[in-house]
């Protein structure tokens, strides 16, 4: 992986063990070819793709027990895709999307690390059209609300790829923003319902944040 460093560490997700490479730190950077200036990542964010976030290890938690049986799920944002690794390995239909041009190439080397098939990828673009991306019956993500303008972006984009009857699952570390996310899903027709994230990771480390559930069936359930 030429142009920046990396490091390889093992990250146990209810009792299971993930050979996960990521960046070495924040400090690295790459874009030789501009694609991450194109796509409006500017050089202070991109590394943000690369690191391993808390938010990422309690969303991969929850996925370790989360029902999936005949569900279609997506991770959008999702980095290094630890979550999508974890759904992959209880055999459920996951699809990995993010908008980072390097994040791909960190989820094949990951898959193969894991002993995991390949999985499917789409660069996510919150704020344009994917029309080949389709519709989704579970859409995941973390720490996915740090930039002012993501609320309104996020929630549009899956609403697009939404499935009727889906849910929403959004680890949020205490952003500022959420409260404007979930202002904009209301207004698209979603219900929500918050509670506090376990206050320790299986690391040990604190982490203090929320799970945000989200679905048109508890908008309907709170209209009556």
């Amino acid at each position: 992986m030429p142009g920046y460093l990396t490091k390889q560490q093992t990250v146990s997700v209810d009792g299971t063990d993930y050979l996960v490479r990521s960046l070495l730190d924040s400090q690295q950077y790459s874009d030789p070819l501009g694609e991450a200036e194109q796509r409006g990542i500017s050089p202070a964010s991109w590394s943000l793709f690369g690191l391993l976030w808390p938010s990422a290890r309690v969303l991969a938690l929850l996925m370790s027990s989360e029902p999936l049986r005949g569900l279609r799920v997506l991770e959008i944002g999702a980095g290094l895709a630890l979550a999508s690794m974890v759904v992959h390995r209880r055999h459920g239909d996951v699809t990995v999307s993010d908008w980072h041009p390097r994040s791909p190439d960190f989820l094949r080397e990951n898959l193969l690390l894991n002993d995991l098939s390949p999985l499917q990828y789409h660069a996510g673009d919150w704020g344009g059209s994917n029309p080949e991306l389709g519709l989704f019956d579970l859409i995941i993500g973390s720490d996915v609300l740090y930039e002012r303008q993501q609320p309104g972006q996020l929630a549009h984009f899956i609403d697009r790829h939404a499935a009727p009857g889906a849910e929403v699952i959004i680890v949020d570390p205490d952003r500022g923003n959420r409260a404007g996310f979930c202002r904009e899903m209301a207004a698209l027709g979603y219900g929500h319902d918050s509670q506090r994230a376990p206050q320790k990771m299986e690391s040990g480390e604190a982490y203090k944040g929320c799970i945000v559930r989200l679905s048109r069936q508890r908008q309907r359930a709170l209209a009556h």
